[in-house]
């Protein structure tokens, strides 16, 4: 590795941590900036957890900067609702359930206490939907991230695209041919009028079809005539090619020459056209933005639903011999270190590495959105949960003329919480040292 591949790797991960932070930043600015609006305390705001290496105070506000970048927080006072004094505690179990709902409301009451004793201005004091815009500001500014880069990628840059890069003007009589011979048919691509550069939108009736698709409609069609629909110079153009039968190596996964037993290359006869399938970037228009987004909403929900089975291969691939897979789960630091290679590939052209960093950050954006949506504390989407059941419950109080029960107490659900906890801070653990020790190879 020279100094200079050193150097790129290194301003990858600077430029990675500045993207992180200010996702995290706009993240948190969007529940701060809601909770004021409503007349929440706010005491602190903080990028990153632990001991704060810069800090400032503005009015009642603490602002800073903390070491460990996995996320980041404000403190609104009065999250949980504390008993009442003189009250019967509803909990009467005297084991650990009972001390964990009873720290909480403690810990509730004290920060109130600190904050002058006035708890007019507790979050739980808002009505549901209050909390819910406070506590749905947050992913929400993750979601936007997401779908302003994804509009860059699309419509600055474009989206992969099949396209056919390069043609000749005769059928090669074998895989090892490189140059048409004096009696070398002339190669459908030719005769049906393909260009270097045509972008494909349909073959053989298949949208939108990937590079392995189109190869395999010729291969299989030799004789055969086929329907090709492209895109060139912004006009749609309809073509019909008939591939001719060829003898052409056979090829493994690893994109290395089969052998036979005896060494020889093994091949096989499939339908050539004579043009080289690649892909390149296309423009898109604003409207393949939010179905872009929609689909890596998708995904990101099917990595956490499958997240069990996904973090036992990673367990074994970091701690026994199994590969991991490209779309493992990785952690911020597996982020980070992606960017990392990509900025110091060699030979990469800077357009390719920027656009796949701000691919990797848009992902990454809507993996927080998805991610803190779920419905368990201490996610925001746990609280979102806590108040439109709190919603469900006073309406239906009021339906049966029943008097209003109040704020939710999520006190009681700390036991809970705390195992969340536990299990986020252990998945994150395990990721981050199967990032270290067996990284994913995103690029093949």
């Amino acid at each position: 590795m020279t100094v200079e591949s050193v150097l790129l790797f290194v301003l990858g991960v600077v430029v990675f941590i500045v993207g992180l932070l200010v996702s995290i930043g706009l993240h948190e600015l969007g529940h701060l900036s809601f909770a004021k609006l409503f007349g929440v305390k706010v005491t602190q705001y903080s990028l990153g957890f632990g001991k704060a290496m810069w800090s400032f105070r503005r009015g009642e506000t603490e602002y800073g900067i903390r070491p460990i970048l996995l996320g980041g927080y404000i403190s609104m006072v009065g999250m949980l609702k504390p008993r009442a004094s003189g009250k019967p505690n509803a909990i009467t179990n005297t084991g650990m359930y009972g001390a964990f709902v009873q720290d909480a409301r403690e810990a509730s009451a004290a920060q109130i206490a600190d904050s002058g004793g006035d708890d007019s201005r507790a979050f739980y004091r808002l009505t549901p939907w209050k909390r819910i815009i406070v506590m749905v500001a947050g992913p929400a500014m993750n979601l936007v991230i997401g779908i302003v880069l994804f509009g860059v990628l699309l419509c600055g840059f474009g989206a992969p695209t099949t396209t056919f890069t390069s043609s000749v003007d005769c059928v090669l009589p074998s895989s090892s041919a490189t140059v048409c011979a004096p009696g070398d048919a002339e190669s459908p691509a030719k005769q049906a009028g393909i260009r270097d550069g045509d972008v494909v939108l349909a073959v053989d009736g298949q949208q939108d079809p990937t590079i392995a698709e189109v190869s395999k409609v010729f291969q299989r069609s030799a004789g055969k005539t086929v329907t090709v629909v492209v895109e060139r110079d912004g006009a749609r153009k309809t073509l019909e090619v008939t591939p001719q039968l060829a003898t052409r190596d056979v090829v493994t996964a690893e994109g290395t020459a089969a052998k036979n037993a005896d060494g020889t290359t093994k091949t096989q006869q499939v339908g050539v056209v004579g043009v080289s399938i690649g892909q390149s970037l296309v423009r898109q228009s604003p409207a393949a933005v939010l179905p872009a987004t929609g689909a890596q909403i998708a995904a990101s929900a099917h990595l956490i639903i499958d997240l069990p089975q996904r973090l036992v291969a990673v367990w074994n691939a970091a701690f026994g011999s199994q590969a991991r897979s490209q779309d493992s789960p990785v952690s911020v630091v597996g982020v980070g270190r992606a960017i990392g290679e990509v900025s110091s590939m060699s030979g990469v052209p800077v357009v390719d590495k920027v656009y796949t960093i701000l691919g990797l950050l848009a992902s990454l954006n809507i993996g927080l959105f998805v991610l803190n949506m779920v419905p368990l504390l201490p996610l925001d989407g746990g609280h979102i949960a806590g108040a439109l059941w709190e919603a469900v419950k006073r309406r239906a109080y009021l339906l049966v003329g029943k008097p209003d029960p109040g704020a939710i107490d999520l006190a009681k659900t700390m036991p809970l919480t705390m195992v969340v906890v536990v299990l986020l801070a252990g998945m994150s653990a395990l990721l981050v040292y199967a990032d270290i020790v067996r990284p994913v190879n995103l690029f093949g």
